[in-house]
C-alpha cells in the first residue's frame, strides 16, 4: 500500500537534483484517492490544543477496518500531519478524534522518553509548560477549533531601532517616523558559541552602533530564529551550543536583559512573524504567508484581518518530502524537513549533488558565497541547485495551502534568495503553482534586494508601540 501511494505521488515537475522527491502534498492527495477508492473511508480529526482558548482542527479521512497496509498508510498519514501541526501551529494536547488504533500508536511514537519522535514532545513541552499528551475521542467529541489573534507593530513613530539576528549575520537598522537613516550587517558565528555572552555582547554591539546614528531611541524592535514567548527565548537554533541545563538560567531571559540595559521600549518576535509582517506593510495587503529562507527556514503569517495569530509557524521542522531516505535534519534527527531544503543547509547539500565540492570544514554561509558567485558567473551547475529549490518550494507553498487558510501572497527573502539564484527560486515556484496547482492563486513577491537583506530589521523596528 505505501509503495503504491508513493508511486502515485510522483511530481509532475521534478527537482533536477532532488529526483526521488515525493511531495508531501501529493503523497496526502495520492493517500486520500486510495482511501476513497477503497470505499471504507471514516472521518477523523486531529485536534492540538495550546491553552484553553486556543486550539486548530485538520480534517482527514482514513482507511476504516484497516489491514496491516492500510493501517500503516493510516499512521504515515497522522504521524506527519501532527508532526506539520506541532511546528506550524504549535500545542501539547492532540487529539485523535475516530480512531483509537491510530491514537495508540501515536503515544508511542511521539512518548517522550522512548518515542521516535521524543524531540518533538520534548521542545513542546518546553514551550507550552506541560507534557505533549496524545488522546482519542469518538469523532463526534472532537473539541472545537478556537484561535486568537492580535496586531503586531506597524509603528513607525519617533526614533527607533531594528534587528534581525541570523545564524551567519545580525543586522540593525536606525529609523526615524518610518525612514531608514542607517542600516548594516555584522558577520558572526553563534550556533555553538557556549557562553551565551558571545550572543549578548553582539546584540548589544549592534543596537549601540544604531543608536549612535539616532539623535535619541524611543523604541527597539528585532527578530530571530526560534520561538519567542513575550520576549522570553522557548527555542532557537543560536543558542544550541549552550548547555542544556545553562539554558533557563542564561539564555532564556537573555532579551529581558538586553531590554533592562537600553531603557526603551522592547519587543523581539520570531523572525518568520516579522518577513509576513514585513510583506504586509510593503503590499499594504493581508493573508500574507512570509517564508525567510536563510540559516534557517522561518514562516509568519498575516491574517486576512492584518493581524497574527498565536501559531508557532516554524516551517524548517515541517516535513515536505516523504521520500524514503530523505535529507536528515540534523537537530531533530527527522527526514525530509524543511531545513534541509530551503536554507544555506540546503544549498550545501545540493551543492555536491550539482558537481560542486567545497572543503569539508568550509562552513554553510562560505559554501552559500561560494554557489552565489559561481551563480553570477553563470555556471550551469548553481544554475541547477536553485531551480531545485524552486521547483520543491512550489510544491511546499501547496502544501501549506492546507495549513494556513485563504494565502493570496507568499513574500519570500532571506540571504538564500539573494542574487539571480532569487529569480530562479521564484520561476520555478510560480510554475509549479500555475501548472500543478490551478486551483490556488497564490502570488509570489520577492521585495528588492535591500529590503531581502535589511527588510526584517526595518520591519522589525514597528513592533513596539513608544
Amino acid at each position: 500500500m505505501m509503495a503504491e501511494i508513493a508511486k502515485n505521488a510522483k511530481p509532475g515537475i521534478v527537482p533536477c537534483l532532488d529526483t526521488d522527491f515525493v511531495p508531501a502534498v501529493l503523497w496526502d492527495r495520492a493517500f486520500q484517492a486510495a482511501v476513497k477508492a477503497s470505499g471504507k473511508a471514516v472521518n477523523v480529526k486531529i485536534v492540538m490544543e495550546r491553552n484553553d482558548q486556543s486550539a486548530s482542527v485538520y480534517e482527514t479521512i482514513l482507511f476504516g477496518d484497516a489491514n496491516e497496509g492500510e493501517f500503516q498508510a493510516n499512521l504515515r498519514h497522522v504521524e506527519r500531519l501532527v508532526k506539520s501541526m506541532f511546528w506550524i501551529y504549535g500545542g501539547y494536547k492532540v487529539t485523535i478524534a475516530g480512531d483509537q488504533r491510530v491514537a495508540d500508536a501515536m503515544k508511542a511514537i511521539y512518548d517522550l522518553q522512548n518515542g521516535e519522535r521524543k524531540f518533538d514532545s520534548e521542545v513542546m513541552g518546553n514551550i507550552y509548560s506541560n507534557p505533549v499528551e496524545i488522546c482519542y475521542t469518538p469523532y463526534e467529541n472532537a473539541p472545537a477549533a478556537k484561535t486568537t489573534a492580535q496586531p503586531l507593530g506597524r509603528h513607525l513613530n519617533g526614533c527607533r531601532i531594528g534587528f534581525d539576528l541570523g545564524g551567519s549575520d545580525r543586522k540593525a537598522a536606525a529609523m526615524i517616523d518610518g525612514e531608514v537613516v542607517f542600516s548594516e550587517e555584522i558577520a558572526w558565528d553563534p550556533y555553538f558559541q557556549q557562553d551565551p555572552s558571545y550572543h549578548k555582547e553582539g546584540i548589544l554591539d549592534s543596537l549601540k552602533r544604531a543608536a549612535a546614528h539616532l539623535p535619541r531611541v524611543d523604541a527597539i524592535g528585532g527578530s530571530t530564529a526560534g520561538v519567542i514567548v513575550q520576549n522570553r527565548v522557548r527555542i532557537s537554533s543560536l543558542f544550541r551550543g549552550v548547555p542544556k541545563q545553562d539554558f533557563e538560567s542564561k539564555v532564556a531571559n537573555i532579551f529581558l536583559d538586553v531590554a533592562k540595559e537600553m531603557g526603551v521600549p522592547f519587543e523581539i518576535v520570531n523572525d518568520g512573524e516579522v518577513t509576513a509582517l514585513a510583506g504586509s506593510m510593503q503590499l499594504n495587503s493581508n493573508s500574507i504567508l512570509g517564508v525567510s529562507l536563510g540559516t534557517s527556514m522561518a514562516g509568519g503569517y498575516v491574517n486576512p484581518d492584518g493581524n497574527i495569530t498565536d501559531w508557532l509557524n516554524e516551517l524548517a521542522f515541517v516535513p515536505i518530502d516523504y521520500r524514503d531516505g530523505a535529507p536528515a535534519d540534523e537537530w531533530s534527527g527527522d527526514l525530509g524537513c524543511g531545513v534541509q531544503f530551503f536554507s544555506q543547509q540546503g544549498v550545501a547539500r545540493l551543492a555536491p549533488l550539482a558537481g560542486i565540492e567545497f572543503p569539508a570544514e568550509m562552513k554553510f554561509p562560505e559554501r552559500l558565497i561560494g554557489v552565489q558567485k559561481l551563480m553570477e558567473e553563470g555556471d550551469p551547475r548553481a544554475e541547477k541547485i536553485y531551480r531545485s529549490i524552486g521547483v520543491a518550494f512550489g510544491y511546499t507553498i501547496a502544501r501549506f495551502c492546507d495549513f494556513y487558510p485563504e494565502i493570496k501572497s507568499v513574500l519570500f527573502l532571506g540571504r538564500v534568495t539573494s542574487g539571480k539564484g532569487g529569480d530562479i527560486i521564484q520561476a520555478e515556484a510560480e510554475n509549479v503553482i500555475k501548472t500543478q496547482f490551478p486551483e490556488y492563486t497564490v502570488v509570489f513577491e520577492v521585495p528588492d534586494e535591500k529590503t531581502k537583506r535589511h527588510g526584517q530589521a526595518i520591519a522589525a523596528a514597528s513592533l513596539p508601540m513608544a
